[in-house]
């Protein structure tokens, strides 16, 4: 794996349960703020070998922004199960329930 995939699977394996990051905010953590593609190929390819919770994964603008119907409704039943507020429209406060990095002593990321 190239460094900039290692972080960014470390930032994802520590977002706290009941918080959210943005694919641009681990991006820029993992050390390429312009990055936020590449954090949802990592997502895509990298989910089920790395058990990473992908579902605490959203937009910049707090929207949970995955097309497919059912991983749609799969992302919102897990964040609401978590304790996550997720509106109909599938928005989440990021006041609220955005990870910072603040949140990760143990890397301080």
């Amino acid at each position: 794996m190239k460094p900039f995939t290692e972080r960014a699977v470390e930032i994802i394996k520590n977002i706290p349960a009941g918080q959210v990051m943005t694919y641009g905010q681990i991006a820029a953590l993992a050390g390429s703020p312009r990055a936020a593609r590449q954090v949802v190929r990592i997502l895509h390819a990298m989910s089920k070998k790395h058990r990473l919770p992908w579902h605490r994964v959203i937009n910049s603008q707090g929207m949970v922004s995955i097309k497919d119907e059912e991983s749609h409704f799969l992302q919102v039943m897990y964040l609401r199960d978590e304790g996550v507020e997720v509106d109909d429209q599938g928005r989440i406060d990021l006041e609220r329930f955005q990870s910072r990095s603040t949140d990760h002593p143990e890397k301080n990321i």
